[in-house]
């Protein structure tokens, strides 16, 4: 299967004001990300609320981002990749999720561990994946591992070697965890079989530095897209300086959003300011207030966001 090469954004849900889904901001959101160098999205995560949204909801999003990514092109000349989570707490409703992706064209599929109940065994964890997967057979599937959103802190070296060979269309995982070391472990599984999509961007570098980290899916992409791909960039070119500095700067970044309840709820209010207003978050998160925004503004005004988020 093919590997993803440089960042996929997990993109945010856009409501209206009263909660409901707005699907009229993606095409300009599509094109913010590409111009930004991103390589494609990963929809109805957790950066997008996924598991706040109907399945109908959910379906609908899918084809408006079908539909925008068709009107734009990676920087490279590519095209904009569209994968697509459908992990749920009911397996029938994920696989009709990854059923409607494949119909409609989507680019992959993946699925983080429900929620509830809790999965505690790799053989539980292999059975959830394979029942999905099975739905959309011509699409790569990601398992989405995420265990700070669903307590499955299992050994993912376990789950590749029990997985390898048992889901045709097993592609890779999204790691969003803080353990570079299995990270990288992983990563060299059978010489490098599986596509290990980086998914915290506070430690990109470090994941270039061990030698092997090709593609990664961020949340903070949406909106420092370009400094993230800079990482990259800088490190491709040799220079390990620049790559420090603009892996510095991310950081900064994310130190702000965590003064505001994080990626999901600071993070999406910064795209209003930065021009691209998605809307509130859907309770029981609780949206950036007025008086919150303007504090928001000042701390990212002082690291001088503005001046470096977009292209």
């Amino acid at each position: 299967m093919e590997k993803i090469k440089g960042l996929i954004d997990a993109p945010f849900t856009p409501f209206h004001a009263d909660g409901s889904l707005n699907l009229s901001p993606i095409p300009a959101y599509a094109a913010l990300l590409a111009r930004n160098g991103l390589q494609g999205v990963f929809i109805n995560g957790s950066s997008g609320e996924g598991y706040m949204l109907t399945e109908e909801e959910r379906m609908q999003l899918t084809e408006a981002w079908m539909a925008a990514a068709a009107q734009v092109k990676t920087r490279e000349g590519g095209a904009f990749k569209v994968i697509v989570h459908v992990g749920s707490t009911s397996v029938t409703s994920s696989r009709r999720m990854a059923a409607h992706a494949q119909k409609v064209g989507a680019w992959g599929i993946g699925a983080m561990a429900t929620p509830f109940p809790k999965i505690g065994s790799i053989e539980q964890l292999c059975q959830y994946c394979e029942n999905i997967a099975s739905a959309a057979p011509e699409l790569p599937f990601y398992y989405y591992h995420i265990p700070a959103f669903n307590g499955a802190f299992l050994s993912m070296y376990d789950f590749l070697k029990a997985v390898d060979g048992r889901i045709p269309n097993f592609a890779g995982i999204k790691y969003t965890f803080e353990s570079l070391y299995e990270y990288n472990r992983c990563r060299r599984y059978k010489n490098g079989q599986f596509d290990m999509l980086h998914g915290q961007d506070e430690t990109i570098l470090p994941c270039l530095a061990m030698g092997g980290a090709q593609g990664g899916i961020g949340g903070t992409t949406n909106y420092n897209g370009c400094n993230l791909v800079g990482i990259i960039d800088a490190w491709n070119a040799g220079d390990l300086k620049k790559a420090r500095e603009l892996q510095d700067f991310s950081q900064d970044v994310i130190d702000v959003i965590c003064n505001f309840r994080g990626n999901i709820v600071g993070g999406k209010r910064i795209m209003k300011l930065i021009g691209l207003d998605l809307g509130p978050n859907r309770v029981p998160f609780m949206s950036v207030t007025d008086e919150e925004e303007a504090e928001l503004r000042r701390q990212l005004e002082a690291i001088g966001f503005f001046d470096r988020c977009n292209k």
